[in-house]
């Protein structure tokens, strides 16, 4: 063993534990085994948990060695010592003494956790760590049960067969309240289904508990299960199932299991049809996959055919366009396999008109014939039908101005024919399998509402008349105010440039919705927008627009939590979304609405930036609404923007803008939760706060007029007083310097000594400042609840003050006057231009 570690642990000499840091990691790298050895004789003695310096001595030598082991990627040739050391803490109590005050022995299991399971790809370590880690499982730590589970589920990616022994253990866990777990039963299930089987009623009961992440972590479960065509797991699924389809949250998922459990059991969904039925008819989005199961079913004889065509047809005439494909070879599917349904015919009723509509019209004269026709079959001679159609084409003509639409019924035939011949995949359709050239022998009716929506997504070259695609569509919007009263809701202005700079409307205490055109947008496309003739705009309930129907429903309710939810959450002035390394994100920029004398966001901005944009663009259009005195359509200008800001954010197949404002009108409590906790993390309230008298968010010195006099006031200090410095690197030698500082002006002051009279030191300048956060509590940060950073331009400084309250007091006076000290540099700049 090194001599150092020798001195350090032999006599427990914390003076020197300091020096280990100096050493180089390879220099010590063989001793470390020795080291935890020694550790493990220390810890294990009968005064360890009342004497400090031995703990002291064993936390700084446990870091340093761990950190050795990392840098030196030597965790394979000292993972017994270690797991031997991780063992031994099991022999002691681990259960918190205190609030958030871990004892001595679950402190090294928490500094050991780490270092081991973050090893997770190494099969050799993990071999020796998990049949110790589940041990940890059910000892009354909190945090060690929580850090263990995250550690376990990375675990279980990557070699499920070590945790699949432990399966029992980790299923208890679940349901004592670990729900985290929960992720790593798919993994273990197809090496030890039964355990999971057993508390299969108790492990679901959980659902409502638990949050959405555990609960998507549930259903993928389901989802493996069902894939193993268990009769018994399957019965108690389904009601289940079921149960939780009206949740959209989850219903994607849920149906994807239920048409898993089709494919081999239709007869048990059976009874489930009338509820799937309701599902469908509230949420049209999923009647794609809703087809596929009354498909399924419909093919288990005659009897449950008949009674699921009458679903399927009924929303062949109703569903859009992309669902008709599906729902047209589902019905074709059921009625090649039992043909006396619609006899002979059948062929010529899926070739006889280029319209749905028109095709379920006939399919539902065709089923309520045979429906009231006796036990004898007629001559198919008998029934009223066009006797050679092959050759026939329909000619469309909506008014003089239209063009005439020749629709050939032939290539749509024989594709459908081909796919139903082939074996392999007569249940398995899309829409991209028809090939281009056939797509261009099938024309189909385009609604206005369809040429509408076309207007937004592509413009006319006034040159030469040639279709262009807009490539770049609009990613920002502007809120300025302007009178909401005036405006039909599908008549806002717009801008290619917005003013910002101008007066706002003061009778108005809210911002309403101007957007900014990206520079690439045609111009033709604004003509357009800006002078619709009453031939392409027309009243949203004439084209049944949902979004419409939708907010008109629920309009009430809308403008009542829109009011509510605005006294909680700001609405920005402006957002934009950009694109980052893993996904998009949202830059939203507030303003004071007052913009008084004092103001500290005139000019400039309180800028945000959230990785999660959907909730926030939810609340933009929430607060749009409520200012309007009609439901806003999805032709609303401000609907549209909206929509395109939704799609940049939009994850590959999810809902569309309008299916999700319909499907989930208000953002869930979690969303806001975690938007309310954002803005607390970035210290908006330090500088912001709702006017009930005002109506609206004001900045901190038009909320407190009464103090900007003395925060103005030149040489008037803000804050003053004494604050700790951090001046030493390692966290766990807590060495701080404590001085006198004060806030004034544009400067944080500090002295060199505790006393106000000590000579100055270099102070910050407070219009470099960059951000000023809290030191978050983590276990080893335990002497830094009252601490905070500061961080300018090329330096950080970490302040603790007292108690909280003197912390709070001085992040708030802190935040304040940095906003000050930019929003004076904002003015002269503009002053200067």
């Amino acid at each position: 063993m090194h001599q150092l570690f020798r001195l350090v642990l032999g006599q427990k000499d914390l003076s020197r534990a300091g020096d280990l840091f100096s050493l180089d990691d390879s220099e010590i790298e063989d001793s470390l085994t020795e080291a935890l050895e020694q550790i493990k004789i220390i810890s294990s003695s009968s005064d360890y948990q009342t004497n400090n310096n031995d703990q002291a001595v064993v936390e700084i030598c446990i870091t340093r060695i761990t950190t050795a082991i990392r840098e030196t990627e030597s965790i394979e040739k000292h993972a017994k010592a270690l797991v031997r050391l991780w063992d031994s803490c099991l022999e002691h109590n681990l259960r918190p003494s205190g609030k958030d005050e871990d004892t001595p022995h679950a402190k090294i299991a928490s500094d050991i956790t780490s270092c081991i399971l973050q090893n997770y790809n190494r099969p050799p370590v993990m071999a020796l760590a998990i049949p110790i880690a589940v041990k940890f499982l059910h000892r009354g730590n909190k945090e060690l049960c929580r850090n263990m589970s995250n550690y376990l589920s990375l675990a279980a990616i990557t070699k499920a067969d070590l945790l699949a022994d432990h399966t029992d253990v980790i299923v208890k866990s679940i349901l004592q309240g670990n729900a985290m777990l929960l992720r790593v039963l798919p993994a273990v299930y197809e090496k030890q289904p039964q355990p999971i089987n057993r508390h299969l009623t108790e492990l679901l009961a959980l659902m409502s508990q638990l949050e959405q992440p555990e609960q998507y972590h549930l259903l993928r479960l389901l989802h493996v299960a069902a894939k193993r065509k268990q009769p018994e797991v399957v019965q108690k699924c389904i009601p289940f199932l079921i149960r939780h389809l009206k949740d959209s949250t989850h219903s994607d998922v849920i149906l994807n299991i239920l048409i898993e459990i089709a494919g081999y059991e239709p007869v048990a969904l059976n009874s489930f049809l009338p509820m799937l039925k309701e599902i469908g008819e509230r949420f049209p989005y999923l009647i794609g996959q809703m087809a596929r199961i009354y498909g399924a079913v419909g093919h288990v004889d005659e009897e449950r055919a008949r009674s699921c065509l009458p679903f399927l047809v009924s929303q062949l005439a109703s569903m859009e366009h992309s669902f008709h494909h599906i729902l047209l070879l589902e019905i074709k599917s059921i009625t090649d396999a039992f043909s006396s349904i619609l006899g002979p015919q059948s062929r010529d009723i899926f070739r006889m008109s280029n319209s749905f509509t028109a095709i379920a019209k006939l399919l539902t004269q065709q089923l309520e014939t045979t429906k009231t026709r006796s036990s004898r079959r007629k001559p198919s001679n008998e029934i009223e039908f066009p006797e050679k159609l092959e050759e026939i084409k329909f000619t469309v003509a909506e008014d003089d101005d239209h063009e005439k639409l020749q629709v050939k019924i032939q290539a749509f035939e024989d594709k459908i024919n081909a796919e139903s011949n082939t074996p392999s995949s007569m249940r398995r359709y899309s829409l991209g399998q028809f090939s281009k050239e056939e797509r261009k022998d099938i024309r189909f009716n385009r609604s206005k509402s369809l040429a509408l929506h076309t207007v937004l997504t592509k413009s006319v070259s006034s040159d030469d008349g040639e279709v262009v695609e807009s490539v770049d569509t609009p990613a920002s919007i502007f809120l300025s105010e302007i009178d909401p009263l005036s405006q039909g809701n599908d008549k806002l202005p717009f801008k290619a440039n917005s003013d910002r700079s101008q007066p706002r409307n003061s009778s108005l205490s809210h911002p309403s919705i101007m957007h900014t055109e990206s520079e690439n947008l045609p111009g033709t496309v604004k003509e357009n927008c800006q002078e619709e003739t009453p031939e392409t705009t027309a009243s949203p309930v004439e084209y049944q627009d949902k979004l419409y129907l939708h907010l008109k429903e629920n309009f009430s309710k809308v403008k009542a939590y829109a009011v509510e939810i605005g006294k909680k959450i700001p609405v920005p002035d402006q957002c934009t979304i950009e694109d980052s390394v893993r996904s998009c994100v949202a830059k939203l920029f507030f303003t004071c609405s007052l913009k008084g004398h004092y103001c500290l966001y005139s000019k400039s901005s309180f800028i945000l930036i959230s990785q999660e944009p959907q909730p926030w663009i939810q609340i933009m259009f929430l607060f749009q609404q409520s200012l309007f005195p009609e439901p806003l359509s999805i032709q609303s200008r401000s609907v549209q923007f909206l929509r395109t800001l939704w799609e940049k954010t939009q994850a590959e197949g999810a809902h569309s803008f309008e299916t999700a404002m319909m499907e989930s009108t208000f953002p869930q409590q979690k969303d806001l939760d975690q938007v309310q906790l954002h803005l607390e993390e970035v210290r908006f309230f330090d500088v912001f706060g709702f006017s009930e008298a005002a109506g609206a968010w004001q900045c901190f010195m038009c909320n407190n007029p009464e103090k900007a006099t003395v925060v103005n006031q030149d040489g008037q200090p803000l804050i003053e007083g004494k604050l700790k410095e951090k001046q030493v690197r390692w966290k766990f030698i807590k060495r701080w310097k404590t001085r006198y500082f004060t806030l004034a002006g544009n400067q944080l002051l500090f002295q060199k000594g505790k006393s106000k009279d000590d000579p100055d030191d270099s102070p910050i300048e407070l219009s470099k400042v960059q951000s000023v956060k809290v030191v978050a509590r983590k276990r080893r940060d335990r002497s830094l609840p009252r601490a905070f950073e500061i961080f300018t331009d090329n330096k950080t400084y970490v302040f603790k003050a007292k108690d909280e309250k003197n912390a709070e007091e001085w992040l708030q006076c802190i935040n304040v006057a940095v906003a000050q000290a930019k929003e004076r540099e904002s003015r002269e700049v503009t002053t200067y231009l």
